[in-house]
C-alpha cells in the first residue's frame, strides 16, 4: 500500500512500488478467480472472468513500466523465458 509521500519516489522506491503493484494485481486475479469457480451464475462468471483478464492487462501494464525504471527486470524476464523453453524442449524428448 502506498501512502502519500511527501518527496518523489527514488528509482529503486518506483522499481518496488511497481514490484508491489504487480504483486497486488496478480493477488486479485488469484482471488476474483476463485470467486468465478465458486458459482454457477453464468453472468456473474463472465464478469468476473471480464475483470480478471483486466488485472492480467493491468499486470502487464505494470511489468512493462517496471522494465522501464529496471532494465535489467526485462533482462531476467527475456532468461526466465528462454529457459523455460529449454526445460519445455528437454520435457518433450523424453
Amino acid at each position: 500500500m502506498v501512502l502519500s509521500i511527501p518527496r518523489k519516489f527514488t528509482k529503486p522506491e518506483l522499481a518496488r512500488a511497481l514490484r508491489q503493484s504487480i504483486a497486488d494485481e496478480y493477488e486479485a486475479i488469484h482471488v476474483y478467480t476463485q470467486i468465478a469457480e465458486a458459482t454457477d451464475d453464468k453472468f456473474i462468471k463472465a464478469v468476473i472472468m471480464d475483470i480478471v483478464w483486466e488485472e492480467q492487462l493491468h499486470a502487464s501494464q505494470f511489468w512493462e513500466l517496471l522494465s522501464e525504471v529496471d532494465p535489467s527486470e526485462s533482462v531476467a524476464w527475456e532468461q526466465a523465458v528462454k529457459e523455460n523453453a529449454e526445460h519445455k524442449a528437454k520435457a518433450k524428448k523424453k
